[in-house]
């Protein structure tokens, strides 16, 4: 609906991060998602997106979810609205009303829950995933850091990239 309206590419990426991206966001601590199901979704966006001509079906992806302050065009990639809302969550749990009874009940509850299903063990996996490897930091500092990380790896690839890298490097200099 969003894509077939009259709004320019820009308005319609706003509106997409606007409706579209919180009612997953909403679901992400609740419904135990698989990564295959997250990228699954972050594919069909990107062939709507193509369908709909917003995006050159041979242009590079990672520009898509680049910021466009950086040259990128500012989707938001559903792979790390999930990684950053679970990550919020575990913080959520670990840090704030320690406390709290009923908090106390689901961290409990997540001890017994296998890894798949767990939202603190899930957080500790991205954590250690987005951490550099001669990198010690304190997981507070991961935490709070994890949106700028997931930027700079994809601003990162971007730029690694022969063709399409040119652009962003360009700009750089």
């Amino acid at each position: 609906m969003i894509l077939k309206s009259a709004l320019n590419n820009r308005n319609k990426i706003t509106a997409i991060a606007a409706l579209a991206v919180p009612v997953f966001r909403y679901s992400f601590g609740i419904i135990n998602w698989r990564n295959e199901e997250i990228k699954k979704i972050d594919r069909k966006t990107r062939k709507m997106i193509k369908m709909y001509k917003m995006h050159h079906p041979k242009a590079d992806i990672d520009s898509l979810y680049v910021k466009r302050k950086e040259g990128g065009r500012g989707l938001v990639q559903i792979v790390a609205a999930y990684k950053a809302e679970i990550m919020n969550i575990a913080e959520c749990l670990n840090t704030n009303y320690k406390e709290d009874h009923f908090v106390n009940i689901v961290k409990s509850q997540e001890r017994t829950q296998p890894n798949m299903n767990s939202i603190i063990k899930t957080a500790a996996k991205i954590t250690e995933e987005l951490s550099q490897p001669n990198e010690k930091r304190l997981k507070q500092d991961a935490i709070q850091h994890t949106k700028a990380r997931l930027g700079e790896s994809l601003n990162k690839k971007w730029k690694d990239k022969v063709i399409h890298g040119q652009y962003i490097r360009n700009i750089d200099r």
